[in-house]
């Protein structure tokens, strides 16, 4: 039998000699023998044990320096531990049962045969043994390590059963495909196909966090290839799907929206690992195909897909039970502002225009120009490069505005109660218009960010609308 070298950490052989101890057999399983094999940094460990894995982790506790606290979940039957910065999970070998309705099995109390069968993948149903007869020999009853070899993602048993006992394991057998750059076997594939209308049982927040994983991956593209291809996408993200297609009338064509969406999705995986700008990427044109119109004139548009696509996001973002916090923001503003830098490439751009980007995008002019970046995806090189060369001159104007009026997240000095003190205003539209008059002014570079200048600006435009000054500005 073949043997797994184990990390140099004191936990492999505590364990070891607290099930001994106990008189039960252990082993690491799972996911992190998967990632020794693979050599992917991991600290999550799981240790099964035939018999009680709740008394193991405390009797492991019991044996480590400074008696780490154990995390009981009875209702599971596993246990948890720290060691240092390593988790460790303990849970007894146990074989499982599904009902038709849910992904929650019924469990009992089983050999290590079993607990290796319920297993979603063969590259997940490998053990190291941490018993004394035969420590650190690999357990593979299911090839799981020529799998690996193969890069191949295939199930332990019959893949229909596996995926209708638990149809979250066809999220993750692409989620897998994804991040490791594995090939889904032909027959698990099939059976994904076949009962893809199991995961209309799974709670969305776990189909998003599988989603999530997918968007993280090295090639995030792989993985929605898969979903689209096996049908899971038209079910979990159908708005996405709408991307799909290409139309043609009179000869003109336009490109095929969702491919498109994907290379941007690449490319910015690329330079970022940002969970939301990558989001942002998958986002930036979910409103095309509502704005799609032909005129035999100009041929294909998508005008407004910009605003639309941004007063979408929320709606999808709560609909995939995404945070609708300052990240759906982000993407919100990215989406909005994504075409903009596009259209101050030529060299007649006014710095005002170069402004109103700074202020709308404030902090997150970077992320937006990493997605316009992204964003080009002509398969003529010398296009893509005009483009980019003329982004460069962009970020180099944003630089140079930037350096000259600080105008990044800048707010007004003249404030909503300065002008509600100076005219003896209560809040109210007025005090709103002259604050947007005040601050087209300073972005239209008619008027400098300053107290002095800002203020005497403000009593002009106060004075034209009949407006009496009743308090002199501190400033």
């Amino acid at each position: 039998m073949d043997k797994i070298q184990l990390p140099e950490h004191p936990i492999f052989e505590v364990v070891a000699a607290a099930a001994a101890d106990l008189g039960t057999d252990a082993y690491v399983i799972g996911g992190f023998v998967r990632d020794l094999v693979l050599k992917r940094p991991s600290k999550d460990i799981d240790v099964v044990c035939v018999g009680d894995g709740i008394a193991l982790a405390e009797a492991v506790s019991s044996r480590l320096p400074n008696k780490p606290k154990v995390s009981v979940f009875k209702n599971f039957g596993t246990a948890m531990l720290r060691a240092g910065d390593w988790e460790v999970e303990f849970v007894g070998a146990r074989k499982e049962s599904y009902r038709e309705h849910s992904r929650k099995p019924e469990v009992e109390a089983g050999t290590l045969e079993d607990d290796l069968k319920r297993r979603d993948f063969t590259i997940n149903a490998l053990g190291i043994s941490l018993n004394k007869q035969n420590y650190g020999e690999l357990i593979d009853r299911f090839d799981g390590l020529k799998d690996i070899k193969k890069k191949v993602i295939r199930t332990p048993l019959e893949p229909g059963i596996t995926f209708s006992d638990d149809p979250l394991r066809m999220m993750r057998a692409i989620r897998f495909s994804s991040q490791l750059g594995f090939d889904i076997a032909p027959d698990t594939f099939d059976a994904i196909v076949d009962y893809k209308e199991r995961v209309e049982i799974l709670s969305q927040e776990r189909i998003t966090d599988e989603l999530n994983k997918i968007v993280l991956s090295p090639t995030p593209s792989y993985g929605f290839k898969l979903l689209f291809v096996s049908g899971l996408l038209h079910l979990i993200f159908p708005k996405m799907v709408e991307l799909h297609g290409v139309e043609t009338i009179n000869g003109n064509s336009h490109k095929d929206n969702f491919y498109h969406t994907l290379q941007v999705l690449d490319n910015v995986a690329q330079v970022s690992a940002d969970l939301w700008l990558r989001w942002a990427a998958i986002m930036h044109d979910i409103a095309k195909p509502d704005t799609k119109r032909y005129s035999s004139k100009v041929g294909w548009t998508f005008h407004g897909h910009e605003d639309r696509g941004a007063r979408m996001v929320p709606k999808l973002f709560k609909e995939l039970k995404l945070p609708l916090n300052e990240h759906m923001k982000f993407v919100q503003k990215l989406v909005r502002l994504h075409l903009r830098p596009i259209a101050l490439v030529k060299d007649t751009v006014t710095d005002s225009a170069i402004r109103r980007l700074l202020f709308e995008a404030g902090d997150d002019v970077d992320a937006l120009m990493m997605l316009c970046r992204a964003d080009i995806t002509s398969k003529n090189d010398n296009k893509v490069k005009r483009y980019l060369q003329n982004f460069d001159k962009v970020e180099k104007r944003l630089v140079e505005v930037e350096e000259s009026d600080k105008l990044r997240n800048f707010q007004p000095v003249i404030t909503g109660e300065i002008i509600m003190e100076t005219f003896g205003l209560k809040p109210s539209k007025t005090v709103g218009e002259l604050k947007e008059i005040l601050t087209e002014a300073i972005l239209e570079g008619k008027v400098k960010n300053e107290p002095d200048e800002a203020y005497a600006y403000l009593l002009e435009k106060g004075k034209q609308m009949g407006l009496r000054q009743v308090h002199s500005s501190n400033n």
